[in-house]
């Protein structure tokens, strides 16, 4: 039998996909502890891509003085996820990999995510505020990075195995689901087409 080397074996395309999703996240379990690393690049991904939500559906109030204070609250979010993204990318420099057991990774991760969730639910609310002003092409466009980004988050907290409280378990992103590239069973997406919807 001939060895295929893992290079080879990665150049098809489900295949690497499929490395791709484990390389994101790894879970191991050693006498009893429970360990979960993360690829630095993935989330730096997921926090970009809440900045590009937010400059896009914020750049579709502009010029709508009634939508200025949904704008407002979109560039609060903003603005503590990009302090957020900022400061974990500084802590992380060249490091390719991070334990989110770490106290101190656990805490920048957890803002990370916490300042997405501000962003999705300040464009939730700019889209549900927004009555009859925007046209139905553009609110249709910013539903569609609203649900990009409620993918990423969904897949965020899939790999860290956290939920959201509120969300009902039909909604929520297990690994199991995440390695397999499966879309979100509310959106419709799947990670790789969430990050391209968002420019990453």
């Amino acid at each position: 039998m001939s060895k295929i080397s893992r290079r080879s074996l990665l150049r098809t395309s489900s295949l690497g996909l499929a490395a791709a999703l484990l390389a994101a996240c790894t879970v191991t379990t050693q006498n009893g502890v429970t360990t979960i690393t993360l690829d630095v690049a993935k989330i730096k991904n997921y926090g970009q891509a809440g900045l590009n939500a937010a400059a896009t559906v914020g750049s579709f109030l502009s010029g709508f003085p009634t939508l200025a204070p949904y704008a407002a609250a979109i560039e609060l979010a903003d603005t503590a996820l990009s302090g957020a993204l900022t400061a974990f990318s500084t802590a992380a420099g060249s490091t390719l990999v991070i334990t989110y057991n770490d106290a101190n990774w656990k805490t920048r991760i957890d803002s990370l995510l916490t300042d997405l969730n501000k962003v999705g639910d300040a464009i939730e609310g700019a889209i549900s505020g927004s009555g009859s002003v925007l046209s139905a092409k553009v609110l249709s466009e910013a539903k569609t990075y609203k649900n990009a980004l409620a993918t990423l988050i969904s897949v965020f907290q899939g790999l860290l195995g956290v939920s959201d409280a509120t969300a009902p378990a039909s909604s929520v992103m297990t690994r199991a689901m995440i390695r397999t590239g499966a879309p979100h069973p509310i959106t419709g997406m799947t990670e790789a087409q969430a990050l391209k919807v968002l420019g990453v």
